[in-house]
């Protein structure tokens, strides 16, 4: 990658060539989307819902998704490479679009007035978003007091993740769980970003072996509560709360830490909240609306006979009830 070195204050600045990493991005964005979808599917086949990584990893559909999301954990990773925290991250809210539209195609419906406008709040507000960050925000020289302050909220988050798991075991919470997977999920975005600063900067020490381990963790925890959230929740919901939270946390965690905009003048940040406002609220109208829950996959089902008959593979004897003295007939039929 072409970069030049600028400085500013006491900290380089790496100005890099922030379009390289919106494609990328956008790609990323819908092998998020699609990996999603088959997750949700592969934790309902069979029509029995499950949650167990050591039975979810012998269905077929939840092992599609979960290469497709690694694949996109990977292409954020590159576009990380290239543009700053607070010009990828956003992107990633294009995957509910893409899961909208993917649920539209299946149902083989139109999508609604409702939905309409949601994905097109969503489109008009990602676009303003990343495209002011891109005119204004840097990638900064990412230094020892960045990593720490991370990883010290970081353990924050993972301590009330597993309060989190603990405490809704018994009973689910879709919304909660979502929740709590796109803090963790923003976590994991806002250290790969300082890992790999440091690797281009050359600085790689133990303290960012700390943050790969941070990434693990947070990744597997994570990943587990999206399970459950899916076994509850619908597809649109989950992606929904990820592509807000996610991304609102990594923002966060890009500016007020790592400091992406720090150069930035006042209206940039007028900028970010107008369209970040206008991106929440396309989101909200998905979300909010009525979801479209898992269908069950192929599994056992009980048809309904027809009057008179009885179920197949039912024994007449066991359910017909004991006639009462006296009152057989003789000669099989009725008289």
């Amino acid at each position: 990658m072409l970069t030049v070195m600028t400085a500013v204050g006491d900290a380089r600045v790496f100005s890099s060539t922030h379009w390289m990493g919106i494609p990328v991005a956008l790609l990323g964005a819908v092998f998020l989307a699609l990996g999603t979808v088959y997750q949700g599917r592969g934790v309902t086949a069979g029509g029995r819902r499950e949650t167990s990584l050591g039975a979810l990893a012998r269905r077929p559909a939840w092992l599609l998704g979960t290469l497709m999301l690694g694949a996109a954990v990977v292409l954020q990773l590159t576009a990380l490479r290239f543009s700053p925290l607070v010009v990828v991250q956003p992107l990633g809210a294009f995957a509910l679009v893409v899961t909208v539209l993917a649920q539209i195609r299946a149902s083989l419906r139109p999508p609604g007035p409702r939905k309409t406008v949601a994905i097109l709040l969503c489109v008009a507000g990602i676009g303003a978003f990343v495209t002011v960050a891109a005119l204004a925000a840097q990638d900064v020289q990412i230094s020892d007091r960045h990593l720490r302050t991370i990883l010290i909220v970081l353990a924050f988050a993972v301590a009330a993740a597993l309060a989190l798991t603990v405490r809704t075991r018994r009973r689910p919470s879709a919304v909660l769980a979502t929740v709590g997977a796109g803090i963790l999920y923003g976590f994991v975005a806002t250290l790969a970003k300082a890992v790999i600063g440091r690797i281009a900067q050359g600085d790689f020490a133990w303290l960012s072996l700390a943050g790969l381990a941070g990434v693990a963790v947070a990744l597997v925890l994570g990943a587990g509560l999206v399970q459950k959230a899916h076994a509850t929740g619908s597809d649109e919901l989950v992606v929904a709360g990820l592509t807000v939270v996610d991304p609102m946390v990594a923002v966060i965690l890009g500016i007020t830490v790592l400091g992406e905009a720090d150069t930035a003048p006042p209206l940039a940040f007028a900028g970010f909240l107008a369209a970040g406002a206008v991106a929440v609220a396309g989101v909200w109208l998905i979300a909010s609306g009525p979801q479209r829950r898992h269908a069950p996959g192929p599994g056992p089902t009980r048809t309904r006979p027809a009057s008179g008959q009885t179920p197949p593979g039912t024994d007449r004897t066991a359910e017909a009830p004991e006639p009462a003295p006296g009152s057989e007939r003789r000669g099989g039929g009725p008289q």
